[in-house]
Order: structure tokens, then C-alpha cells, then sequence
């Protein structure tokens, strides 16, 4: 069971998110059938995305990141609740490219380095807060670094991990977030690069056996920390009929008078591949309702 939880340093100078993922992210290579950089990429993105559903307050708030670099892979998207559970697509599920020169799976050249990194938040008001940098790596963690830092002024660490075995399934995935607050002054700064300096990676420690709890621990040796909260996010869809329907209707009355002449018209989620299907008389009506 995958598990995310949050902790506080006792002196309130930094915050870090911790999460084990492998369950959500094999989900994901099952409902997508990924090959294995694609499952890697929309895991990383999957995984940060949790982290950052884990910091909203709001029960239907979200976040949402898209990646497109300009790769092969195409958009990656993940979105999260306030529970860290998230849902993703990537646009083009199997691409086979070399590793890269450190013998790993080359994720920045399946996203590419040609993009943006969008970060939406839908905290209920208005309009959702948009975000959007340059892909500085395509590695995704050094991306999420590079936001944080840029649009939200907000000094961070983050490591991110996906291991995949032979079968395309999910060995391992997780990862953690580390946040500095107002309250750091330079001494932190320098705690936390020492500690950051001398750790393996996630995917190491989660394939030692480590919890999101014991990786805090181990990641922030110098610090005492406190635990906020834990969860145990899964991989989750809230596509349903009602919001296909919605969907359908937003697209016009012309566009529906077109469907309805059809002898049906197939809706493909594209977060979990669940097939809704539509009658001509069904089209008639919701033509009705987009009249109302």
C-alpha cells in the first residue's frame, strides 16, 4: 500500500513530503500500457503531483502539471486531490530511445527540453492560480525545483524515482519535496546541503525497505522532526457519465446535431480508458438540455 506523509521540523524552519507511489504508478502502466521510460516519466510526474495535492487545504481542490518538452513522449499530465491521489496520461504511452550516458532510462529525452512546465491549482475561487517555467532538464525534479523557485519564490528540494522492472512492471516509485520556510535563515540552508549531500536514491531507499517516515528521517539527519499527517493515496479517476455528459454539452448545439446523426459516439477517458457510449437519442438528448 502506498503511503505519503508530511512533517514539520521542530525549530518550524522546513517542511518535507515523503511518499511511496509504486502502487499508484503501476496502476498507471496497467491502464496505459506504458513502456518502461513513459511509465517512468508519468510516474515522476504522478509522484510529484501527490506531493503537491498533500500541501491544498480545500477538500475539491487540485493541481494539475503538464509537461511537453517537445519529446517523443508527447504531453505527460498528472492531477492530484488534497489526498495526494492522482491520475495522468502521457500522449504517447510507448517509446523505445537508448539510455542515457549514465546507463539509466532517459526521461529528459523521451519529455524533451523544448517546453514548459505548467503547474494549474484549482483552489476554488475565480479563476485557478497557473504557473509555467522552462523545462530546465526534463527530469522533472530539477523542473519542479526550478518553478518552486522561480514562480513561487519558494526555496526547495525534490527527488523523484521509478523503477521498472523487465516485465514493464513497477518495482519501486516515490519520492519526497522539501521546503524551506520564512523562518530558515542561512544555518538551514547549509543543514539541509549537507544532508541532501550524502543520500542514495529514493528508489534505493524505498527498495531497502525505508517508509516515507523512516526516508524523512534518514534525508533530514540534522533536523528533529514531526509528523502532520499521513495518507494512503491511490491511483483515482472521478470521470463519470454526468461530467462526460457535460462535457459533450459545452462542445455546442451544432456539434451535438452532428453526433446525433451518428448511430453512436464512444468518449474514451483519458485518465482511466473507461469507454462511455452514446445513442443517437441520447445526443437528442442532451441537445434539449444544452437549449435549456
Amino acid at each position: 500500500m502506498d503511503k505519503l506523509v508530511r512533517c514539520i521540523s521542530t525549530d518550524g524552519t522546513l517542511v518535507m513530503m515523503a511518499a511511496e507511489t509504486t502502487d499508484m504508478v503501476e496502476r498507471a502502466q496497467q491502464i496505459h500500457e506504458t513502456s518502461a521510460v513513459t511509465s517512468a516519466a508519468l510516474g515522476r510526474l504522478l509522484t510529484a503531483s501527490s506531493l503537491m495535492g498533500s500541501m491544498l487545504k480545500g477538500e475539491n481542490e487540485s493541481v494539475t502539471l503538464r509537461m511537453n518538452g517537445g519529446g517523443p513522449a508527447g504531453t505527460v499530465m498528472a492531477v492530484s486531490d488534497c489526498w495526494g491521489n492522482a491520475r495522468g496520461y502521457v500522449t504517447n504511452p510507448v517509446v523505445e530511445i537508448p539510455l542515457n550516458a549514465k546507463g539509466k532510462l532517459d526521461v529528459a529525452g523521451a519529455i524533451g527540453r523544448d517546453g514548459s512546465l505548467v503547474v494549474i491549482k484549482d483552489l476554488n475561487l475565480k479563476e485557478p492560480y497557473v504557473g509555467q517555467t522552462p523545462i530546465i532538464s526534463g527530469e522533472i525534479a530539477e523542473d519542479l525545483t526550478s518553478y518552486y523557485a522561480i514562480s513561487e519564490q519558494l526555496p526547495s528540494v525534490c527527488a523523484l524515482g521509478v523503477l521498472v522492472n523487465p516485465d514493464l512492471s513497477i518495482k519501486k516509485a516515490g519520492g519526497f519535496i522539501i521546503q524551506l520556510l520564512p523562518t530558515a535563515f542561512d544555518d538551514t540552508i547549509d543543514a539541509v546541503e549537507r544532508c541532501i549531500s550524502d543520500i542514495p536514491p529514493v528508489t534505493q531507499m524505498l527498495t531497502d525497505g525505508m517508509t516515507p517516515e523512516e526516508i524523512c528521517h534518514r534525508v533530514l539527519s540534522e533536523f528533529e522532526l514531526e509528523v502532520l499527517d499521513d495518507s494512503y493515496p491511490v491511483y483515482k479517476c472521478n470521470c463519470s457519465k454526468e461530467r462526460v455528459e457535460g462535457a459533450l454539452i459545452s462542445t455546442g448545439i451544432k456539434t451535438l446535431k452532428e453526433l446525433e446523426l451518428e448511430e453512436k459516439t464512444e468518449v474514451n477517458c483519458q485518465f482511466c480508458e473507461k469507454k462511455y457510449v452514446f445513442t443517437g437519442k441520447d445526443i437528442s438528448e442532451l441537445i434539449e438540455k444544452a437549449k435549456k
